[in-house]
């Protein structure tokens, strides 16, 4: 069952200053990995915004593994992403959250209260990069960001503990500086997926 205690109503969503958002953007990835033998695969992350809308998709191919689609679309606010509508498509499947401001309704027609500052599972990462790049949300090596996160069959507070700055050897940029984020383990999580974070303030 979702984890989440009653909130109060956001905030009607006020226009974000323009100058803080990235311009859209498409970020191609190569993926590799290991999963009961080597992986190959490739990723891509596509940001849109007009106005004080926003949409984020995140495509996913690994070999025969998996194969999907993560898609949010929301509102800029000033007190960053509001998340309307997140759906995934996946192995002929399609899951949809829906949130209005006061509750998160799930595919199956659950509805929960909904945290302030809430995000799924595609926003979470540009939300994120704007609180660390904004300097609203400072990365000092200790400490932790916590995050409400709805993802199709649960809701639950996400802690983020920034275990390291490391030096990353990127093919196209060389050795890049990156603080390295970590998620705590989920007490009777629905699923075994969890996603490390690396983030490069250059």
């Amino acid at each position: 069952e979702p984890v989440a205690e009653p909130a109060d109503a956001p905030a009607a969503p006020d226009e974000a200053p323009k100058s803080t958002w990235p311009a859209d953007t498409r970020l191609s990835y190569t993926l590799k990995g290991y999963y009961r033998g080597d992986f190959n695969g490739d990723g891509q992350v596509q940001w849109q915004r007009l106005d004080d809308r926003y949409q984020v998709q995140v495509d996913l191919n690994i070999a025969s593994l998996f194969s999907g689609t993560m898609i949010s679309q929301g509102a800029l606010t000033e007190a960053g992403l509001q998340p309307r509508v997140y759906e995934e498509r996946a192995m002929g499947r399609v899951r949809r959250l829906t949130f209005d401001g006061l509750g998160v309704t799930f595919a199956d027609g659950r509805v929960f209260p909904q945290p302030q500052g809430v995000q799924d599972t595609s926003s979470q990462f540009v939300e994120l990069s704007h609180r660390f790049s904004t300097g609203s949300q400072p990365l000092v090596v200790g400490s932790q960001v916590a995050l409400w996160l709805a993802r199709p069959r649960e809701m639950r507070l996400w802690t983020y503990d920034v275990v390291a700055l490391e030096t990353l050897e990127l093919p196209a940029f060389g050795a890049v500086p990156a603080y390295h984020l970590k998620p705590r383990q989920i007490a009777n999580p629905t699923g075994v997926i969890t996603a490390e974070l690396w983030f490069a303030p250059s």
